[in-house]
């Protein structure tokens, strides 16, 4: 008897969590990526590519790991291919950002050289 109040608790606990969560907020999917880029770890050039829906007065940033600006690009086309040959190897850091400077969009990617 006492396992059935054990598993009667336990399916009513994790009820009451599934019904608590389905009320929350809709929010956009976090899984929808703006920017898609390959290769990844790119050895001697990386593209970029953006959705077709993309404004234009998006600026596109990347940052070395210690936080240096490495390049800028304050409007951004459907693809972009950047050069690697005076990126060290190591983690770069991307950021997308609307006209109001708000982040839309960051990432990682490998330089391996």
């Amino acid at each position: 008897m006492r396992i059935f109040y054990i598993s009667l608790s336990i399916i009513l606990l994790s009820t009451a969590q599934v019904k608590s969560q389905s009320h929350l907020p809709s929010s956009p999917d976090p899984d929808v990526k703006i920017i898609k880029f390959y290769p990844n770890p790119a050895i001697s050039v990386i593209t970029f590519d953006f959705q077709k829906a993309l404004d234009k007065t998006y600026s596109f940033q990347i940052f070395n790991f210690l936080g240096k600006k490495v390049y800028e690009a304050p409007a951004v086309d459907q693809k972009t291919l950047i050069n690697l040959a005076d990126y060290f190897r190591g983690i770069y850091i991307f950021q997308l950002k609307d006209q109001s400077g708000k982040v839309v969009e960051t990432g990682k990617f490998q330089v391996a050289k």
